[in-house]
């Protein structure tokens, strides 16, 4: 089976994101995304600790250790950026003046349900973030992640067992496998990427996935 691997699928989101966006890339796998975006397009880069117009990692060697994102990588800064206050950042987060978020995810359900901060472990660190205001507070909440676990189940669900950041918040899931819409409780497959088909697809994620 021909799966993405992570840099690919950061590129992959990258394409979808249209000019002249406002966008919050999440912790982890999604910062990524900014390595990718097309040179063509403006779009701007919003991170929670304070921070808007970023552009892609700088080169070894080349960090600065005062401009970093939420995840506390070294990022680089495009003309026109600017920093403000943690206040602010999250003002622009909870008032909706973000166009998309990209999360990661441990489970998204068929309704958009989405959980992503704790595995409900007792010995887990919950670490939620900003990851429930960016769920609510963004127009468009598209997840990050691969599709199934390393125990081989689905992350796509029908309804999550972890405990939630949002609810009926995801409209798109990115993959390595595929992309998928969720709308009104049907899972929409966008775009097969590693050509597995949608039976297969079906088989793996027990979702009732048709054409979009």
């Amino acid at each position: 089976m021909n799966r993405l691997n992570r840099e690919q699928m950061a590129a992959r989101v990258a394409q979808d994101i249209p000019e002249g966006s406002v966008v919050n890339l999440g912790i982890g796998l999604p910062t990524k995304v900014a390595n990718y975006l097309p040179a063509d397009r403006e779009i701007m880069l919003h991170s929670e600790n304070g921070v808007i117009g970023m552009g892609p990692a700088p080169e070894a060697g080349a960090e600065d250790p005062d401009l970093i994102n939420a995840g506390k990588q070294p990022v680089t800064l495009l003309d026109g950026g600017a920093f403000f206050h943690h206040a602010d950042s999250f003002g622009m987060m909870r008032g909706g003046h973000l166009d998309i978020c990209v999360l990661g995810a441990f489970q998204v359900s068929r309704y958009g349900d989405l959980a992503n901060w704790h595995t409900g472990d007792a010995d887990a660190i919950p670490a939620v973030g900003g990851a429930m205001d960016l769920a609510i507070g963004a127009k468009s909440v598209y997840v990050l992640m691969e599709l199934l676990t390393r125990d081989g189940q689905s992350k796509l669900v029908e309804k999550c067992s972890y405990p939630l950041t949002g609810v009926g918040c995801v409209s798109r899931i990115y993959t390595d496998l595929a992309v998928f819409d969720l709308k009104d409780g049907k899972v929409l497959l966008v775009d097969d990427l590693s050509g597995v088909g949608i039976a297969e697809l079906t088989r793996l994620t027990g979702m009732d996935i048709v054409a979009a």
